[in-house]
């Protein structure tokens, strides 16, 4: 009598006795146990992960979170958009001063998202892209307004920096590189890229050179300028997902930037001559008013308009495709002691929460406060600069504490001057 056939799993060999419920193949011939099959279905997924694009799996991942919240896809749920007082209500929370320059961009933020979300209608009337411009010397906070802006609207916001631009064909980094780390900040959703908001850095140092470019190639100026016109103004643009020149061979993603929120910054430095000149005024010379002269002096920047951008070196084109121009002045004295303690994320709160984190209580006294304003007022930091020095204060503090018995620290003038003395910080700034 033949003897009787266990039946076994395939793949791992175990049989029903050693506690394996199989599934037969329709044959019979073959076996499988419940446990192979999780095993199968956990590394296809894995697989799956690996050979899909970022593009793709990012795509599923939020198709998943609609279906879980109950949110169709094709009806995703918005966000009304801020009103500009309360676009303005939050930036005063994490930026001090600059009332103007927030209230541009307040306005301005509100009626570009307003524009994206207008109804069709046959009245004719299609309201237009308004780019945004500042202009303020450096450390006065225009990138922090950008990001400030786009962490309240919740849209993909990314900072690029203009200097690295170069014409097509020279060392340096493609006009649409812009869009490519706009891109890669949406998870590869252009849908929601095409809402965000590109910060172009340093857009005073693509000036024209000079007013006959026909002597040197101005790679790095006026070529750029014409290049970033069919960005800011509005059109389809092949962009590549990992940079052009690492990856030639790779499929181009369009973009469509009429509804990306171009804001432009840089500190022109130089441009209060073309305003002085232009409003018959002077730097130098006699006035019966020497203290009236001063304050005008300072402010200059308030007095910018687009001809002194023209004067300055930017093209014709690009100036008219950034129609709103607003202007950030030079931080006084009180502005740069608000800022080390008032805003929500203000530098001594920062290092107040990083020893709180360690048991440990940091103090800094009003004249220790007082010293940090104005080492940064006497090597012209701006607020920029207040970290640094309070970074160079705080590093021996930083080393010493999280592995000593001491509960409190606090820090005074004395204890300042002898940090940055130790330090030679006089030595670096100069």
């Amino acid at each position: 009598m033949a003897k009787k056939r266990i039946a076994r799993c395939n793949f791992c060999g175990r049989s029903e006795s050693e506690g394996a419920t199989l599934l037969p193949s329709p044959d019979g011939e073959a076996n499988i146990c419940v446990d192979c099959i999780s095993m199968a279905g956990s590394m296809l997924g894995m697989f799956d992960g690996d050979m899909d694009s970022s593009a793709n799996t990012a795509g599923r991942a939020r198709a998943k979170q609609r279906i879980i919240h109950g949110v169709s896809e094709e009806e995703p749920e918005k966000k009304p958009i801020p009103k500009p007082h309360e676009i303005k209500e939050f930036l005063d929370q994490y930026i001090i001063g600059q009332d103007q320059a927030k209230k541009y961009l307040s306005v301005a933020v509100y009626n570009h998202y307003k524009r994206l979300d207008q109804p069709v209608d046959d009245d004719g009337v299609e309201i237009e892209k308004s780019n945004i411009i500042m202009v303020g010397p450096t450390g006065t906070g225009k990138t922090l307004i950008a990001k400030t802006i786009a962490r309240i609207l919740d849209v993909p916001f990314t900072i690029v920096d203009a200097t690295v631009l170069t014409q097509a064909g020279y060392v340096g980094e493609d006009i649409e590189s812009l869009l490519t780390r706009l891109l890669q900040v949406a998870d590869y959703d252009v849908e929601r890229a095409q809402r965000g908001i590109v910060f172009i850095d340093e857009i005073d140092k693509i000036a024209r050179k000079g007013d006959n470019p026909s002597i040197t190639r101005d790679v790095g100026g006026e070529g750029v300028q014409q290049g970033l016109l069919k960005l800011l103004e509005g059109s389809i643009v092949n962009v590549p997902p990992q940079g052009g020149r690492k990856h030639p061979e790779q499929p181009m993603i369009a973009v469509d930037t009429k509804d990306i929120l171009f804001i432009c910054g840089g500190a022109f430095e130089g441009i209060e001559q073309a305003i002085a000149h232009r409003l018959n005024s002077s730097f130098v010379g006699f006035s019966t008013d020497a203290a009236t002269r001063r304050i005008e002096r300072d402010r200059f920047m308030s007095h910018v308009a687009p001809q002194d951008l023209r004067t300055f070196g930017l093209i014709p084109e690009i100036i008219g495709r950034l129609p709103i121009l607003t202007h950030l002045l030079p931080l006084d004295r009180d502005a740069l002691r608000r800022i080390l303690t008032e805003p929500k994320n203000a530098i001594t709160k920062q290092y107040e929460k990083l020893f709180a984190m360690d048991g440990k209580k940091l103090v800094f006294l009003p004249e220790a406060l007082d010293f940090i304003v104005d080492k940064a007022i006497e090597f012209k930091l701006g607020a920029r600069g207040l970290r640094s020095i309070v970074e160079t204060i705080m590093m021996n503090p930083m080393y010493d504490m999280p592995s000593g018995t001491d509960t409190e620290f606090t820090v005074t003038a004395e204890f300042c001057a002898r940090q940055l003395e130790e330090a030679h910080f006089d030595a670096q700034a100069v």
